[in-house]
C-alpha cells in the first residue's frame, strides 16, 4: 500500500515535493514556507496536506524558535 492510496493528491504533491528537497531526516527539515514554494499549490493547500501527512505518519512536525520544521517518516 502506497502514500496515494492513504492521503488526498494535495498531500502527495506536497510529500512529493518534500521528498525532491531531500527532508528526510531532523537534521535537513524544511519549513512550510520552502515546500510550499515547492510545491506550488496554494499555502492554505500545504498547511492542511501537511497536517493530514501528520496525522497519517508520514510526516513529523519539529517546533523550532522562528518556524516549524518538517521532515518525512517514511
Amino acid at each position: 500500500m502506497g502514500i496515494e492510496d492513504e492521503v488526498s493528491s494535495n498531500a502527495v504533491k506536497v510529500y512529493k515535493a518534500m521528498k525532491d528537497l531531500a527532508y528526510m531526516t531532523e537534521e535537513k527539515m524544511g519549513t512550510a514556507e520552502r515546500i510550499f514554494q515547492a510545491s506550488k499549490l496554494p499555502k492554505n493547500m500545504v498547511l492542511n496536506a501537511l497536517q493530514e501527512l501528520q496525522n497519517k505518519g508520514w510526516v513529523r512536525r519539529k517546533v523550532r524558535e522562528k518556524a516549524a520544521g518538517y521532515y518525512l517518516l517514511k
